[in-house]
């Protein structure tokens, strides 16, 4: 009897662990809450918010559910992992508290700093004055940055002095993030980024090969920090030595405190690198896999998703054999106008079918919604994906794919996976 499985969500993530999921044999049912214009076509679309965590159990024990897999860092930070396991509910994810290494910065910087994980040098604010005065002895390049929730978009590097000022007004004083509290002052770090994906078990984890997203909204790294523009993997510059430093010194560690200051990690701990001329330092820690970067990990990931997350909340990932596929992925995310400030929706899309009919290529659907027809519903609507032997034909296929796809506004990356090259 295969399971039922609910997948809390209705971004690109959470379509493309949809898709996986959809070939494995151990699925009887899938559904997805929200979920999108896309996963109805998988699986069905529950109408229960991501934050509605009551909802959202209730559900679960109602339709028999034998896992739940949570997408969003929204629901984690409102503890719905902690609610479902006191239902008896199997779910895959970290706790509130443990999940508190992404929620909050303030928290994740001092943990790092107890357990010796390299990341920039920083200072807490809590006030503006402050804040202003800690900007004023510094030199450019700043880098401010919300403690709390900002969905991808809560981190400024500022080149100016005035840049920074305002920085700290939109978070400290017109509180463009909400509850976002706390600001971070931090050092400029100059290298690359990558991202990191490990899940884990509360004792065993699993790396996944490096990706690298593309935060800024423009070509050449340029413009606004967004959720993510594009991203390719793995990425062909990374060296062993690196993984061998990223687990010793970053994944374990992180855990082994996890467990001391707050409580074991289950699910994918997931921390953004700069790789430095003195080795990788820590950016950023995330409780979850990455948007758009499960986008290329379940485009190129050769096991079975389900026995893979099945084992993180059994305990028993080290019994698991983790296979990928050979070659490369790409994906490129397709934007609203106005995103990533205020996006304009409702618009209709068209060439998604022509763009899947090119080899490689799958459109993972972000915000959009069905309506009698296929609309855009928020500021990524579209994730594209390719994947090829060399990074080179992986890159082709996903702008030949993106050159099918129109709506209007739509704009993107050209330049995704170029650096890499």
């Amino acid at each position: 009897m295969g399971k039922r499985i609910l997948v809390v969500g209705g971004g690109g993530r959470e379509h493309a662990i949809l898709w996986k999921l959809a070939q494995s044999s151990g699925v009887e049912k899938l559904f997805a809450a929200p979920g999108n214009g896309g996963t109805r076509q998988i699986a069905e679309n529950v109408r229960i918010a991501v934050d509605d965590v009551v909802g959202l159990t209730g559900f679960a024990v109602k339709n028999n559910i034998d896992l739940t897999i949570v997408g969003p860092e929204k629901p984690l930070s409102l503890g719905i992992v902690d609610v479902f396991r006191s239902c008896g509910q199997p779910i895959f994810g970290p706790t509130r508290k443990a999940s508190e290494i992404e929620t909050s910065k303030a928290f994740a910087k001092r943990l790092m700093e107890n357990a010796k994980i390299p990341t920039a040098c920083f200072k807490i604010f809590h006030e503006i004055n402050t804040a202003r005065s800690e900007i004023f002895m510094r030199s450019a390049p700043y880098v401010v940055k919300a403690s709390g929730l900002a969905f991808g978009k809560g981190v400024y590097v500022c080149r100016s002095l005035e840049e920074a000022e305002k920085a700290l007004k939109e978070l400290l004083v017109e509180r463009k993030y909400g509850d976002a509290g706390d600001v971070i002052i931090e050092d400029f770090l100059d290298g690359y980024e990558v991202s990191i994906h490990a899940f884990c078990d509360g004792k065993t984890f699993y790396l996944f090969p490096p990706s690298q997203d593309h935060k800024r909204v423009s070509n050449f790294d340029l413009g606004k920090n967004t959720g993510g523009m594009g991203v390719i993997a793995p990425l062909p510059q990374f060296k062993s030595k690196y993984r061998l430093a990223i687990m010793g010194g970053i994944i374990e560690p992180a855990l082994s405190a996890l467990a001391k200051y707050a409580e074991p990690f289950t699910g994918c701990l997931y921390p953004g690198l700069m790789m430095t001329k003195y080795g990788p330092v820590v950016l950023e820690f995330n409780a979850r896999l990455g948007d758009p970067e499960t986008e290329v990990y379940m485009r190129l990931l050769k096991s079975d998703f389900l026995d893979l997350v099945s084992a993180c909340v059994d305990g028993n990932l080290g019994g698991i054999n983790m296979e990928w596929n050979s070659g490369f992925a790409v994906c490129v995310i397709l934007a609203s106008e106005g995103y990533p400030d205020t996006p304009v929706t409702g618009k209709m899309i068209q060439g998604i079918e022509e763009a899947e009919q090119i080899p490689g290529v799958v459109v993972f659907h972000g915000a959009t919604v069905f309506k009698e027809k296929l609309l855009t519903s928020g500021g990524r609507p579209l994730a594209v994906s390719a994947v090829g032997d060399t990074l080179e034909d992986a890159i082709k296929a996903v702008y030949d794919g993106v050159n099918c796809i129109s709506f209007e506004g739509m704009h993107y990356r050209t330049d995704i996976g170029a650096n890499a090259l």
